[in-house]
């Protein structure tokens, strides 16, 4: 559990409380009652009370000092649907505002935007839509961010030497195309700055998990050996990433052998400061993302944790309709840990 120090350190200087959008789901209850009796954080179940405790008595779990809401019969109820017409500001009325709220997904989200939950953790039969759709609307992003993204930290102990790495962006957003303005007709976001954004905040959570980023933004080229495709995407997000943070080290583009091998980067990029010592890797397309981080899982042995969302002003993090329980409390400790 060596990667998991620092989030526990964390959690044992400052009780965090998390809310489980999804609170009769076996997996979450599993997960609840062993985080409760580690006493590692306050747990906050999402759902009709009796049907909560009812799952969780059949499957014989202890979640006796959990506390569940049911968003049908909560107090607050409409102090919290005027917080959501207030925060979304004539785009949506109090009637639409009434009907999501009854939906523990925008119930969870609202309660850590008003503070009665520290972080929030779902996604075990809600899509990543679900969970990421009312983030945005409630949380929202943090100032300056442009979207939300995610990465994976990926752990293992090698030959007693343990091994972490992250990769971004394998899970939300699928390409990095440039926002045009409608009716002008003008570029407002371009796709290289997107994904620079995508490579930051990678960087950021790297660090979190006391990785020294040394960032490089792949592709099938290296400096300029292929064209077409996801090349000049790459290539620009990486000056455009250098311009939101001059400190960043990060490289590219590169292809992926260049990036992690020291003979290769010799050949092909011998200047380069990342070149053949890359830890933190920014994929171009989501489906390169996605099988790239589960290659990594499956052939290399490594831990997947994620996926971690980044550029939200709170942690809410997605769980993977195929989770189980242990994924469930790893991904609960980290998203927890994470809380200021």
């Amino acid at each position: 559990m060596g990667m998991f120090d620092k989030l526990l350190t964390n959690l044992k200087a400052k009780r965090k409380t998390i809310v489980f959008t999804e609170g009769t789901d076996s997996r979450i209850l599993e997960a609840a009652s062993r985080l409760l009796k580690e006493d590692l954080m306050d747990v906050i179940l999402c759902g009709n009370v009796d049907g909560v405790k009812s799952a969780a008595k059949t499957c014989g779990f202890d979640i006796s000092k959990a506390q569940i809401i049911d968003p049908l019969n909560y107090s607050e109820f409409d102090n919290m649907v005027d917080t959501m017409v207030e925060l979304r500001k004539g785009k949506m009325t109090k009637e639409e505002c009434t009907d999501l709220l009854k939906k523990s997904n925008y119930f969870g989200t609202m309660l850590v935007k008003m503070g009665k939950a520290d972080a929030l953790l779902g996604g075990a039969t809600y899509s990543t839509a679900d969970t990421v759709r009312p983030a945005l609307q409630i949380v929202k992003t943090k100032k300056g961010a442009n979207l939300v993204s995610s990465s994976f930290i990926l752990f293992r102990e090698k030959d007693g030497v343990e091994e972490k790495i992250a990769m971004g962006d394998c899970a939300i957003n699928i390409s990095y195309e440039d926002t045009i303005d409608k009716v002008t007709g003008e570029v407002t976001l371009t796709g290289a700055r997107k994904l620079a954004e995508v490579a930051v905040e990678t960087a950021k959570t790297a660090s979190f998990f006391e990785i020294d980023p040394k960032v490089a933004v792949l592709s099938f080229s290296t400096y300029g050996s292929g064209k077409g495709g996801t090349v000049k995407l790459s290539h620009d997000a990486v000056i455009e990433a250098r311009n939101i943070d001059p400190n960043l080290v990060i490289d590219g583009e590169f292809q992926f052998d260049a990036a992690v091998s020291p003979v290769v980067a010799k050949t092909k990029c011998p200047d380069s400061q990342v070149a053949g010592k890359a830890n933190t890797f920014i994929f171009p397309l989501i489906e390169a993302g996605n099988i790239g981080y589960k290659i990594a899982q499956r052939l290399g042995g490594y831990e997947a944790y994620g996926p971690i969302l980044q550029g939200l002003n709170a942690p809410i993090n997605d769980l993977s309709r195929g989770c189980n329980a242990d994924e469930v409390y790893k991904m609960a400790i980290i998203t927890a840990g994470m809380a200021e």
